[in-house]
């Protein structure tokens, strides 16, 4: 009873190391990551994909409405899993910075760069007293100079460079379905197709993919723009790799 005791002691404590070296709450935001929608992004030569699964708990809700993937600036957009409102105060506080980069230098700032200043911002709430870690994750993508680029973020406020990977629930299925099948030499459209192929592994719905519930971004090394991608495309490549599920037909 007494260990009890003690663990929830360093539960409640942010601040706290627990003995063996870990910090509970944390642990706790990346479980809340892991109860979020699924988000992926898939690094090609040509541009960066962020494709994110926005499925509604009810008919009821205006699927447009949910927003996943954010732009931040002209070359850049983030991608998200975990508590909305967490990843809404991270996407106001790196477009804040993307335009005081601008009025400071008069330039756009690097990916890396917003990256690492949205990863100091989270890790400050790992040592704060009286907060919370952000339960939630983020993918940044973007262009730097014709380079394309993608980085992960979690609540432990660490930055990590991909070529592809996923955050969110099902990660590991649709992590393991990357690793297998992911090729450096991908197009752009190749990688809508493989990101939309990582989100159906990942995800635990039978009917498969629907292209409504699906909000996909690009950026595109030639033009260093971010672009929706629209639902037809969407729905043009679920078809084309028979991720929509069985027919009722």
């Amino acid at each position: 009873m007494q260990g009890n005791h003690e663990q929830q002691a360093y539960d409640r404590g942010i601040t706290i190391f627990s003995p063996d070296g870990r910090l509970y709450q944390v642990e706790y935001a990346r479980e809340a990551v892991k109860r979020g929608s699924a988000s992926v992004g898939v690094r090609t030569p040509e541009g960066v994909v962020l494709a994110a699964d926005r499925h509604t708990r009810s008919p009821l809700i205006e699927e447009e409405s949910i927003e996943k993937v954010h732009g931040i600036d002209d070359h850049m957009a983030i991608a998200s899993a975990g508590h909305v409102a967490d990843a809404r105060q991270l996407i106001d506080f790196a477009r804040r910075r993307a335009q005081v980069n601008h009025l400071r230098y008069d330039e756009a700032i690097d990916v890396e760069t917003l990256t690492k200043a949205v990863t100091d911002h989270i890790q400050e709430y790992t040592q704060t007293g009286g907060a919370r870690p952000f339960g939630v994750a983020l993918l940044v993508g973007g262009v730097d100079d014709g380079e394309p680029r993608l980085f992960e973020t979690d609540p432990s406020g660490t930055p990590y460079e991909w070529q592809a990977t996923a955050i969110g629930g099902g990660r590991e299925d649709s992590q393991r379905y990357l690793e297998d099948n992911y090729e450096e030499g991908l197009d752009l459209d190749g990688g809508i197709g493989l990101a939309l192929e990582a989100l159906a592994e990942g995800s635990d719905d039978d009917d498969g993919l629907d292209a409504g519930g699906v909000e996909m971004t690009t950026i595109d090394v030639e033009t260093e723009q971010v672009s929706p991608v629209e639902e037809a495309t969407i729905a043009e490549h679920i078809d084309e790799r028979e991720l929509g599920g069985e027919s009722d037909e």
